[in-house]
């Protein structure tokens, strides 16, 4: 492939950011330039300048549009990947809810920026485990959102490699999972169906296909973005926390951000808030 010209590199950069707000520092240009060019070579360009134009044209561009922006989004997940998160759900969120004089008959969690799934299932996973006990009775759901098709649709058939439940223990997994062949698993049939997954640009959420949450889950999402667009995202998501409902951040994530409806939780190194009053 050529050499991308600086003119074209700013014209695709800012293209990237125009419709999915993900910034792309100029040291991850040669990353930009590579996954281009594989996807060029794939549909027959030879030229930025042209494929470009193409994204730019009619419902053909629209539809290549979307597996780039799923070549240009890193998707390196596994089950049970946050442990401090999972904890706080388990030992401090779930506890507290149910404990209410009137708890939730039904709970409403969001994964945002799913990816292919793995933080959905673990959501659901935990939810399930904990209904069981002797004073938890609810219904749940899981949203989980993510801008890439591609990544949608390896969630929806929930089929994973193994090396993605290294963090699974084995009584959980014996539970939740189905094997496959020697190197995959999928998720079982009933917990599959707690879990819908729909595509949203978090630029968009105006546009989603659901109610207020008890719980958001955004962690290694907000990375993509500069600080100012990370603060429109929270402020937006916020918007769809039920009273009472939390926000589950990753952390490092996020500085400075002190909303006063919000109040902060504390718990081991996971960065939640809990909203208090309505927007």
């Amino acid at each position: 492939m050529p050499s991308m010209e600086d003119d074209h590199y700013l014209e695709w950069k800012l293209l990237i950011e125009e419709r999915t707000g993900m910034v792309l520092p100029d040291e991850r240009r040669s990353f930009l330039t590579t996954s281009l060019g594989i996807r060029m070579r794939e549909v027959g360009f030879r030229s930025y300048r042209d494929y470009y134009n193409f994204i730019l044209d009619g419902h053909e561009g629209t539809v290549e549009w979307t597996t780039l922006v799923d070549r240009l989004t890193v998707h390196e997940t596994r089950f049970f990947r946050h442990m401090s998160s999972v904890k706080m759900i388990r030992e401090l969120l779930l506890p507290e809810w149910m404990s209410q004089d009137e708890p939730p008959k039904t709970l409403n969690i969001w994964s945002v920026g799913c990816s292919t799934g793995e933080e959905a299932y673990t959501l659901a996973m935990v939810l399930d485990e904990f209904r069981e006990t002797d004073y938890a009775d609810y219904y749940y759901g899981i949203t989980a959102s993510d801008i890439s098709i591609a990544s949608l649709a390896t969630g929806r058939k929930g089929v994973f490699h193994s090396r993605k439940l290294q963090c699974v223990e084995d009584a959980v997994r014996r539970k939740y999972f189905v094997r496959v062949d020697d190197t995959h698993f999928q998720v079982r049939d009933d917990l599959r169906k707690r879990v819908c997954f729909a595509q949203l640009n978090v630029l968009e959420m105006e546009r989603r296909p659901f109610g207020k949450m008890h719980m958001i889950f955004c962690q290694n999402m907000l990375i993509y973005f500069d600080c100012e667009r990370r603060v429109e995202i929270l402020d937006n998501l916020v918007k769809y926390l039920e009273p009472g409902g939390v926000l589950i951040l990753g952390a490092g994530e996020i500085l400075g951000w002190n909303p006063p409806t919000l109040e902060k939780i504390l718990f081991n190194d996971t960065l939640a808030f809990r909203r208090l009053t309505a927007v």
